[in-house]
C-alpha cells in the first residue's frame, strides 16, 4: 500500500503525470490554443473588433485580456509539468505557489456578459475552449498539489498501479 503521509508520495504522483499520455494531450491542446488564440486576436479578431458598437468594443477588449490571462496561466502551469518531467525541475519544487494556477477566478466582467452575444463568433468560442481547458487543468493542479495526503491517493489509478506493483515485485 502506498504511504500517503510521505513526501516522496506527492512526487510520484507530480512525475508519473508528467509523463503520462494525459499530459502530453494537455500540454499539446494548451500550446496550440495559445498559438490558435494569438493569431485570431492578431489576425481575423482584431478586423471583427473593429466592426463592433463601442459597448461590444468594450467588452471585445475586456474578453480578449481575460482569454489571454487564462491561456498564460495554464502555460506556465504546463511548462512547469513538462520541466519536472525533463527532470529540470524536481517535483517538490512544482508545490511552490508561484508555479501553481492562481487560485482567484478571474471575474467576467458584467459587461462582457451582457454584450457576449455581440462578441465575435471566433472569440467566444476561443473563449470557451480555453475555459474548459482552464477547469481540467485547475482540477489537476487541485488534486496534484492541493488534495490532503491522508486517506487515498489523490489518483486512484496510481493507488492500483502501485498495488500491482507490489505485487508483482515491480
Amino acid at each position: 500500500m502506498q504511504d500517503t503521509q510521505s513526501p516522496d508520495w506527492r512526487d510520484d504522483v507530480i512525475q508519473d503525470f508528467a509523463r503520462s499520455e494525459l499530459f502530453e494531450r494537455t500540454f499539446q491542446e494548451g500550446m496550440e490554443l495559445v498559438e490558435q488564440t494569438a493569431s485570431y486576436l492578431d489576425g481575423e479578431g482584431r478586423q471583427e473588433s473593429k466592426l463592433l458598437s463601442r459597448n461590444a468594443a468594450l467588452a471585445y477588449a475586456a474578453e480578449s485580456m481575460r482569454l489571454t490571462t487564462r491561456l498564460m496561466q495554464v502555460a506556465s502551469w504546463l511548462l512547469v509539468q513538462r520541466a519536472v518531467r525533463e527532470g529540470d525541475m524536481a517535483p517538490a519544487s512544482a508545490c511552490e505557489d508561484r508555479y501553481r494556477l492562481n487560485a482567484q477566478d478571474i471575474a467576467k466582467a458584467a459587461e462582457a456578459e451582457a454584450a457576449r452575444g455581440e462578441l465575435p463568433r471566433g472569440l467566444t468560442r476561443l473563449t470557451d475552449r480555453a475555459e474548459r481547458l482552464y477547469e481540467r487543468v485547475r482540477h489537476l493542479d487541485k488534486r496534484m498539489y492541493l488534495e490532503s495526503g491522508t486517506g487515498e491517493p489523490a489518483n486512484p489509478v496510481l493507488s492500483h498501479m502501485d498495488k500491482l506493483r507490489t505485487a508483482f515485485g515491480g
